[in-house]
């Protein structure tokens, strides 16, 4: 027989349920582990939630550090709020549970949806985001309390042993649903799906306690009111489930217009193609053809835009390209092949190694038509190899024993067992005589690492005597800060450097894409613009460039090779004025950014 509660936690509990043990169909042994096992699901469903807003956030926002702190502080902060709340459920702890699980799944279960639809509708999130972190934190908040005072109920034992027992099964389940969101929810069911169907799995957690172990304490009609609830819930659960297709096609098309033609989640990043279908003399270089020009969005931030993406890459590529051998190349990024279409139009390319992180995006340069013609199918040229890695990663083992000048010392492994598309071994061995770091933009906080002195130093060192490295440094007029940061960490590692800017963006983009050229307006995607007409004062206001960093061991000189074919968006005139553009918005004296002191923020 179960010893009565004592006087305090009786005075606090109220006399409903406090003044006597809990009437359960099974033995109170059984029915203190099953009370642990909800906890145990609760609390997997509960970090889920808390993730699936951090990803959205970071997806819709940016900035994931500020966006996690954001969330985790509102959250945790609410959580307090919702443990005092539940003092006043505590005289029915049943019922009271019942009512947060289940609202607690509508609510964290509905919350990527509606995030979604915000962003998507609406053209932001923040307040959503605000308000679903705040009603997510107080609903998990109250369920402790309430917990504990159920457990109590099942079986008495001193309030230290309570709270050790609740808390490992808490702490273990959070475990348990922090490895399950990145591992299985978020590659198997996707963002929308998975967090309806953990809300699923917390109303059918939640109601099996109430309904089932703790139903002798309900009356008649609260275990109706109740059993109705978590089916309208769960029922409205698994219609979002069967919508979501439509749902996100839909919501896509509000975020990107009706030209989606490919939407992919890889494990990385998602991936979408817009347009791109025309054919016709040049669309390969993305300026001739019929139909809408292809857009790459990557996590909803365009990456290219064929009606403008040749000035990019021609400044970034041409210029490192000029001042000695370019036969041995090295692309950082670059997955999409355009980087490497500049390259390959030189006849003196012999290897070019591709280092790209996503073997999505490399596919689809292969694969997808308005891709692969776009980028005139380089990645299939026999001189590329293409090693899907992270590109920190593989300088740091691939390039592990070279010396300052590039020669690798005898003796020293190479490693093994890359992740590659194509080529032999881990790509075209060093020292490369050009190095091209295209790579998104520093101030997406996933891309600090790699605009780090630490990473400037190992790109240093695959150099041949004489080679360039090339750098796509972010936006110099929108972010100046983040831009020359990005010259003083090159400059840290003892490279000389010479920072110059393309005109190539005309309008913002939401979410502070690093290439974007697009204005989101009432029809959805973003169309391509020329500078305004004007005085010279408004047009210059209007245009916004694209910003490199060239650099070398000895002072490199901006211009073009002698074997550079024609261009279309570069000139050496250009070139000359862009250099002397950048150096009049000079910031002195900043800092480099390190692994353990970043300093871009986006």
């Amino acid at each position: 027989m179960i010893d009565p509660p004592e006087p305090a936690l009786s005075d606090a509990l109220g006399p409903s349920e406090a003044m006597e043990p809990a009437r359960l169909p099974v033995p109170s042994g059984l029915g203190r582990l099953l009370v642990l096992a909800v906890v145990f699901v609760c609390a997997a469903c509960g970090l889920v939630y808390e993730l699936e807003l951090v990803a959205l956030a970071t997806y819709l926002v940016g900035d994931s550090v500020t966006q996690a702190s954001v969330v985790l502080s509102l959250m945790v902060f609410a959580m307090g709020i919702g443990a005092l709340l539940a003092k006043r459920l505590r005289c029915r702890a049943a019922v009271g549970f019942g009512a947060v699980e289940t609202l607690l799944a509508l609510v964290g279960g509905g919350s990527a949806m509606a995030l979604y639809a915000c962003f998507a509708w609406f053209g932001q999130s923040r307040s959503a985001l605000v308000g679903f972190s705040l009603a997510i934190g107080v609903l998990i908040g109250a369920e402790v309390p309430l917990l504990m005072t159920l457990i109590q109920r099942v079986r008495r034992q001193d309030a230290g042993g309570a709270v050790a027992d609740l808390f490992a099964a808490d702490y273990v389940g959070a475990l348990v649903g922090g490895l399950a969101f990145p591992f299985l929810l978020l590659p198997r069911l996707g963002q929308l799906t998975g967090a309806l169907v953990t809300g699923a799995v917390n109303a059918v957690a939640g109601g099996a306690l109430v309904l089932w172990l703790f139903r002798r304490d309900l009356s008649t009609r609260s275990r109706r009111l109740l059993l109705l609830v978590n089916v309208l819930v769960l029922a409205l659960l698994a219609t979002g489930m069967l919508l979501a297709s439509s749902f996100e096609r839909a919501a896509r098309r509000a975020v990107y217009g009706a030209a989606v033609r490919v939407a992919v989640q890889t494990g990385v990043q998602e991936v979408v193609l817009t347009g791109g279908t025309g054919g016709g003399a040049g669309a390969g270089r993305g300026r001739k053809g019929s139909g809408r020009p292809l857009e790459l969005y990557l996590d909803g931030r365009l990456r290219v835009s064929a009606d403008t993406e040749y000035r990019y890459h021609e400044a970034l590529v041409h210029p490192a390209m000029a001042g000695g051998p370019h036969g041995r190349v090295l692309v950082l990024g670059g997955g999409d092949g355009l980087a490497v279409r500049e390259i390959l139009r030189y006849r003196a390319v012999r290897s070019v190694t591709v280092v790209e992180l996503d073997p999505g995006v490399v596919k689809l340069a292969r694969t997808d038509f308005g891709l692969a013609n776009l980028n005139c199918h380089s990645l299939s040229d026999p001189r590329v190899h293409t090693v899907t890695e992270d590109a920190f990663d593989w300088l740091r083992e691939f390039g592990r024993g070279r010396g300052p000048g590039g020669s690798r010392e005898p003796g020293r492994n190479r490693g093994s067992g890359a992740s590659r598309e194509s080529g032999s071994g881990r790509g075209s061995g060093g020292p490369y005589d050009v190095v091209i770091s295209d790579l998104p933009d520093p101030g997406i906080t996933a891309s600090t690492k790699l605009y780090s002195q630490e990473f400037y130093g190992l790109a240093a060192r695959m150099l041949a005597p004489g080679g360039r490295l090339a750098v796509h440094a972010g936006a110099p007029t929108q972010r100046p800060r983040s831009y020359w940061t990005v010259e003083a960490t090159v400059r840290s590692v003892g490279l000389a450097t010479v920072p110059y800017r393309v005109p190539g963006r005309f309008a913002d983009f939401s979410g502070a894409p690093d290439r974007a050229v697009g204005l989101i307006g009432p029809d959805g995607p973003p169309a391509s613009r020329a500078p305004v007409a004007g005085t010279d004062a408004q047009a210059t206001a209007r245009i916004k460039f694209w910003g490199f960093v060239l650099a070398a061991r000895h002072p490199p000189r901006l211009g073009l090779a002698p074997d550079a074919p024609p261009l279309a968006g570069v000139t050496l005139k250009g070139l000359r004025a862009d250099e002397r553009g950048a150096a009049a918005g000079r910031i002195p004296s900043l800092q480099p950014s390190t692994l353990m002191h970043p300093r871009y923020r986006e």
